[in-house]
């Protein structure tokens, strides 16, 4: 069984920022595949289903961006699913807006939401894919950067980022991750 989390923040005020690019990724699967997220237990909500006739369960933490890891621990430890098949979706700065990232394995940079589920399943071996969101016209500026409303000029190639992020998870799934990493990198 495969666990996809997507990472963001649960509160509406939120919905629309560029730390959501994970959680509009679960939307987007969600969307393609009829499946509607209304369990909400282990700090999550999530759906346990099938996708290309795998056994997956999306998550979205309601636990906050920089707490994202107890929820994930709770379901890696209730449905007994280890780190290889765990896919992690999340926003990252240092990439392109629209282009995403994939990598088996690795530390969690400077992304707060990494930080926290490293800490909590003392691990760094799972894949995850990184949503290019660019970087902030100044530095000093990234809380407001992430958190702000992206504007209409820039949700187009945002989209096609989250667009792309759900083809590799479904690539994940019925390919492997060697090959959607070999498709998308």
């Amino acid at each position: 069984m495969y666990l996809i989390v997507g990472l963001g923040n649960p509160e509406e005020q939120y919905s629309n920022t560029r730390h959501n690019m994970g959680f509009d990724t679960i939307n987007e699967l969600s969307k393609r595949y009829n499946i509607k997220l209304e369990k909400n237990k282990f700090d999550g909500l999530y759906e346990k289903t099938k996708i290309e006739e795998k056994d997956v369960i999306l998550l979205k933490p309601q636990t906050y961006m920089n707490l994202s890891g107890n929820s994930i621990k709770q379901m890696i430890d209730f449905y007994k699913i280890e780190p290889k098949d765990l896919i992690v979706i999340y926003d990252d700065m240092d990439i392109e807006k629209g282009v995403i990232k994939l990598r088996k394995k690795g530390g969690p940079g400077s992304h707060n939401g990494m930080k926290s589920i490293v800490n909590r399943i003392q691990t760094t071996e799972f894949p995850r894919i990184r949503i290019g969101i660019g970087k902030p016209m100044y530095l000093l500026d990234k809380i407001n950067y992430v958190i702000g409303p992206i504007p209409k000029s820039e949700r187009e190639i945002l989209d096609e980022g989250i667009r792309k992020a759900a083809d590799a998870v479904i690539d994940i799934l019925i390919n492997g991750m060697d090959y959607a990493m070999n498709k998308y990198n």
